[in-house]
């Protein structure tokens, strides 16, 4: 959130502009008197940060061509890419190439994505051409700070995973890397969007979806704080199924066969 500029009012001394008489003798010498520090000018005031970010919002979104990936989703792309309208306007500018079902889109599928972060993409272009200002060498004696990277993980099975394990960690749900590949080889051969569509649950309307073959009332039931809302999400099923099976079994890792 911007700050508010904080404005001051510059104070003048009545006396900086007056004048003193002083006797010489019989006559009168009329001098300047000067203040005891010399006025400045008010400084002027740089446009409020709140201004810029007007701006640069009222920016039209650019477009970008996005190649789908092994895992992809509608839902997964927009929210990285901040699609104004979501995953439901992604569909719709994109109902040609896709076709009737949003939930299947393949490998090599190319999509138009409308995106403010496009911009963002140019700038850290620009940043990065720019020449590097020469390091200086630090004091004797005083370690130099080095930022923190972001972790990243692969878009693939294993980066799923990890990606699910660090979450899972953090929420203190049970579970480790052999247990959540073995099941989910079992449920789905690791396509993230696999759907059951014969068995009792899929009679019933609500069909097991995902790497984990989850049904849509036990991924809301167990869905975990901070992953997405979409049962396709790789990492939103993982975690949610793996939430699910430490509440049922003690952990995925006691899940051997249909659960």
């Amino acid at each position: 959130m911007a700050g508010r500029g904080k404005h001051r009012r510059i104070r003048t001394s009545p006396l900086t502009r007056g004048v003193v008489a002083v006797g010489t003798g019989g006559a009168a010498l009329t001098l300047p008197l000067l203040g005891a520090t010399h006025a400045s000018a008010a400084e002027p005031q740089s446009a409020p940060a709140a201004a810029q970010s007007v701006r640069q919002a009222a920016q039209p979104a650019k477009s970008l061509t996005y190649t789908v990936v092994k895992g992809d989703t509608l839902y997964r792309i927009a929210d990285k890419y901040d699609v104004s309208g979501g995953w439901k306007q992604l569909y719709k500018d994109n109902r040609a190439a896709v076709g009737d079902s949003p939930k299947l889109i393949h490998p090599g599928l190319k999509l138009k994505v409308k995106t403010a972060k496009a911009d963002a993409a140019e700038k850290q272009a620009t940043k990065s051409s720019a020449p590097a200002k020469p390091a200086t060498k630090p004091a004797t004696g005083v370690a130099q700070a080095t930022p923190a990277s972001a972790k990243t993980y692969a878009n693939n099975l294993d980066g799923w995973i990890h990606e699910a394990l660090d979450i899972m960690a953090q929420k203190g749900i049970p579970g480790s890397y052999d247990g959540i590949y073995r099941n989910i080889m079992r449920e789905s051969s690791g396509n993230p969007q696999a759907i059951n569509n014969w068995d009792s649950n899929a009679v019933a309307g609500t069909p097991s979806k995902g790497l984990l073959q989850v049904i849509d009332p036990t991924f809301a039931a167990y869905h975990v704080a901070g992953t997405s809302f979409d049962p396709y999400d790789p990492v939103a099923n993982i975690t949610a199924a793996c939430n699910y099976a430490a509440a049922r079994y003690g952990s995925i890792d006691n899940v051997n066969g249909p659960y």
